[in-house]
């Protein structure tokens, strides 16, 4: 394959992930490429949005990763509306979780950080909702963001006002090192088919699902998830609904974003499916039985990033000069903030503080003992969604 100069620095993978560190990096005046293939099939794309360490049980590393990033971001989206001229969608409007039973919701991972409510506190915060539901917590500093309309429209926007450089249509086909081991570039695939080899000294992964193909390394596997959203009412429902196995996410227009199903078993299989569609529907006429009437209007799928604990893997990885971002499950878009912040002070060489430093280590790519990459050692959180 022919040599082409190389810029500084690239990212590999032009999804929320990706893009989050890229806008870090020019901000700081750093030159960054982003190679991706398909944009639009990252997870960035495809996810509802819930910004939720606290309604969707974390615990731990996870907990604490979550609650740093919840902080971060409404600086960080700030910014990105400073850089991009666009609103992102950021609504701090809390997250219902509803239980079938009071035992249930006081024995919930994170039931100190949010507000109990009984029947009566449920049908006030949630009104309409299905009458299985006895209890709840409110978690009022939860919420969610439009990362599929605003989000990553201004995101991108922002990266171009500051120079980033953008190759959609570019496949990564490998990955490739100097005779020390080190990372020397990468062999890639254009748009008009070209193959060639671009140097550069140092890379982040962020390939998302996909990253394991690169880097055979990481414990990192596709978890598939079926998504529909439905035109509600305008202001019919205030707050996420985080139910088992399905969540309700309404935007400011009525949209309502129902997900999702989760599927380790379907690997990179594409399509919807009748078994998913008839989850999520189920699951409307379970938690809020009236949406059930509302007309649907998209239909789509993406595949989770999971590792065998459902954590990122974040920082150095095993070949020196390549950063990992990737492995976020359905905590990417709540963890983009953070990240950013961590891989960029990495590679921009700026301290991280006790506490970043802690975070981070949290996140090694070789925390997992034994064969804890393999799909058999994936355990499940406390609440599917």
């Amino acid at each position: 394959m022919p040599a082409v100069a190389s810029d500084p620095l690239l990212i590999l993978g032009g999804g929320l992930i990706g893009l989050a560190i890229a806008h870090r990096l020019a901000l700081a005046g750093r030159p960054v490429t982003v190679l991706s293939r398909r944009r639009n099939e990252a997870a960035g794309f495809v996810a509802a949005g819930m910004l939720a360490p606290h309604a969707e049980g974390l615990t731990g590393n996870q907990l604490a990763l979550g609650q740093a990033s919840l902080a971060a971001i409404p600086a960080w989206v700030a910014q990105i509306e400073a850089d991009s001229g666009l609103r992102c969608g950021l609504r701090p409007c809390g997250i219902v979780v509803p239980f079938t039973s009071a035992e249930q919701r006081d024995a919930y991972p994170t039931a100190a950080w949010g507000e109990a409510l009984g029947r009566a506190g449920l049908e006030r915060e949630v009104p309409g909702i299905g009458g299985a539901w006895r209890a709840g917590l409110l978690f009022g500093q939860d919420g969610q963001i439009d990362n599929r309309r605003r989000l990553m429209r201004a995101l991108e926007r922002a990266c171009v006002g500051l120079g980033v450089t953008f190759e959609e249509g570019t496949e990564v086909l490998a990955l490739e090192r100097d005779s020390g081991g080190r990372f020397a570039g990468v062999q890639l695939r254009r748009a008009d088919g070209e193959a060639l080899s671009l140097p550069a000294e140092r890379a982040v992964l962020a390939c998302g699902a996909w990253s394991a193909q690169l880097l055979p390394q990481l414990p990192v596997f596709p978890v598939k998830g079926q998504m529909l959203s439905l035109q509600g009412p305008r202001q019919a429902l205030q707050r996420v609904v985080f139910g088992p196995g399905t969540y309700l996410v309404s935007r400011e227009d009525g949209l309502l974003v129902v997900g999702a199903t989760s599927e380790p078993e379907a690997g990179f299989g594409e399509g919807l499916t009748p078994a998913g569609q008839r989850q999520l529907q189920a699951g409307i006429a379970a938690l809020l039985p009236e949406a059930s009437q509302w007309p649907p209007m998209e239909r789509w799928w993406g595949f989770r990033p999971c590792t065998p604990d459902e954590g990122p893997l974040l920082g150095e990885s095993p070949i020196p000069g390549l950063w990992l971002a990737t492995g976020h499950h359905r905590n990417g878009v709540l963890l983009a903030a953070i990240t950013a912040e961590l891989v960029g002070a990495q590679l921009l060489e700026q301290p991280l503080g006790a506490s970043g430093a802690a975070l981070l280590a949290a996140c090694r790519w070789d925390r997992f003992p034994g064969q804890a990459g393999s799909r058999e050692a994936h355990q499940p959180s406390t609440r599917q969604a």
